[in-house]
């Protein structure tokens, strides 16, 4: 986990020794101490978070936002290799930059089709962090603002319908206007 954090700091423009993790028991105070004042030394010689690297407070800022934002979905595509306990030199090829820069250039974001969507909740029910807005007789549409880009309601959307799209490393469509989402059931039909 720290190495592929350290890659994203340098993929955001930081220094990747802001960063750095030791494993110490409890009875090892003077080395305790020691790690910390050499990080302490290094993370002050380093300067302020981004002034340091010569980058802008409110870039850095809108960065930061933006790879927090998709820490739900990194751990869920890098789940398998997060997860690998690999000897320590082979530890340094665990992702490379190319990697990370595909990770954050090919994300995966999730669409509601509104000529498919039946309006059914289901995939508005499942959604971990409420990011499908809709109600009972409204198309649903994915705030993607909120979208943690897990892939819940693509699984939860019933096949028979396949209303939710998944789309790989481009621009989302547009959703529908409010005043247009809602729907008027006839029978067993619905058309919106």
């Amino acid at each position: 986990m720290v190495l592929l954090c350290k890659k994203i700091l340098e993929h955001i423009g930081l220094n990747p020794d802001r960063l750095t993790i030791e494993f110490m028991s409890s009875g090892e105070g003077m080395h305790f101490t020691e790690v910390v004042d050499g990080f302490t030394k290094r993370v002050k010689e380093l300067g302020p978070l981004g002034k340091g690297e010569g980058v802008d407070e409110n870039e850095l800022k809108s960065r930061l936002d933006a790879v927090t934002k998709l820490v739900p979905y990194i751990k869920l595509v890098k789940n398998e290799k997060l997860a690998l306990r690999p000897e320590e030199k082979k530890y340094s090829e665990l992702y490379t930059s190319d990697e990370v820069d595909r990770l954050f250039n090919e994300v995966i974001s999730y669409h509601i089709d509104p000529d498919k969507c039946q309006a059914c909740q289901i995939c508005l029910r499942r959604c971990p962090v409420e990011a499908i807005i809709g109600g009972k007789n409204q198309i649903h549409v994915i705030d993607q603002d909120l979208c943690i880009k897990c892939g819940t309601c693509f699984e939860a959307c019933p096949p028979r319908f396949g209303a939710v799209e998944k789309i790989t490393g481009g621009p989302v469509p547009p959703p529908i206007p409010e005043a247009e989402r809602a729907m008027t059931r006839q029978g067993k039909e619905t058309r919106p």
